[in-house]
Order: C-alpha cells, then structure tokens, then sequence
C-alpha cells in the first residue's frame, strides 16, 4: 500500500469504509493523525499561509510482523501473500500482539475479548478486489498493489515517488509505504 501524505486532506472516509466494510461498531482499523503545528491539531504556519498534514496509519502488514512470533497462542499468522492477520477463535484477548507491534496496529476489543486490526480487507482481496479504504479514498491517497513484485505498478510508484516506511529500523519491514508531504 502507498499513501500519499500529499493528497490525504484528513477527511476520514477510510476510516468511516473501514468501519462500514467490517462492521466495526467502536473506533475503526485506521486511524488518521493530524499532524504539524506547536499541538499537532493546529494549523502550522501563519495566516494566510496555513496548512494542516495529515498521517493514515493502520496495521503495516510487516514482511518480519513482531506481532506472530509474540502470540502465545499462534492466534496471529501471515499469509502466503503477505497479509496478518488475527484467528479470532484463538485470540484471548492477552495484549501480546499489541505490545510487540512496534505501530500499536492490534487493539484489545474488551467487549468481544479479542484483539483485532486491520485485515486489508483479506475478503476482497481474494476477490480481486482492493482494499475498501483505497476504494472509497476520494482524493486517491490510498493505492493498493503487489509491493513483492519489483515490475508491479505500486513498486515503480513507491521508488518514482521516494516512498518510504514509519519506524524503518524497527526491524519489521512493513508494506505500507507513504509518499511525503
């Protein structure tokens, strides 16, 4: 995935297809940071040259996930094609995953018990489908491809636009990318 920080105007309709594409009834697997100014919500800069930054993150689906191997109950695994994802019916809820996550990405749902996070919504994916929140995305921040292929659109996107990842020495090479601001 590569979002692109240029065109996110912090809208929160990832948020909001996350929520609705998942049936998320508290908080959503996507979380836009208002980023910038003295308090990180104001505005940086000076009347009239404002501007405010805005930073999606979500679960980064990382290639070395610190989440898998910190699950006492292997509840947490990756996919052959790369995603993470949680086996809700192995999950107890222990908050393992969350602490090893470098991102914070698997929150403990206290009132189902489990932990959960963003699944870059795995069904539509084995459709052929993107990811609900690059679909709905209206200023096309959020694009959707095969990172492990070198020739992919999303690869030559994400080295033509100097992409780049949060906490690149954690050790986790994540796949979501972010072009600057």
């Amino acid at each position: 995935m590569l979002i692109n920080l240029r065109r996110c105007i912090g809208c929160h309709t990832c948020t909001l297809a996350c929520k609705m594409e998942n049936g998320i009834q508290q908080g959503s697997w996507i979380n836009v940071k208002t980023v910038g100014g003295p308090h990180m919500d104001t505005p940086e800069g000076k009347y009239p040259n404002l501007r405010m930054q805005y930073l999606p993150q979500t679960c980064n689906h990382c290639m070395q996930p610190a989440c898998v191997p910190a699950c006492p109950t292997q509840a947490i695994y990756k996919r052959d094609d790369g995603i993470v994802l949680i086996d809700q019916e192995k999950c107890t809820g222990c908050g393992a995953c969350t602490e090893a996550c470098p991102y914070k990405a698997p929150k403990v749902n206290s009132a189902k018990g489990v932990a959960e996070m963003c699944t870059l919504c795995a069904h539509r994916i084995d459709k052929g489908l993107e990811p609900f929140c690059a679909k709905c995305c209206i200023t096309k921040a959020i694009e959707f491809g095969d990172i492990r292929d070198p020739n992919s659109e999303i690869s030559e996107l994400i080295h033509k636009k100097k992409g780049y990842v949060l906490l690149q020495d954690s050790g986790t090479q994540p796949s979501v990318y972010y072009r600057p601001f």
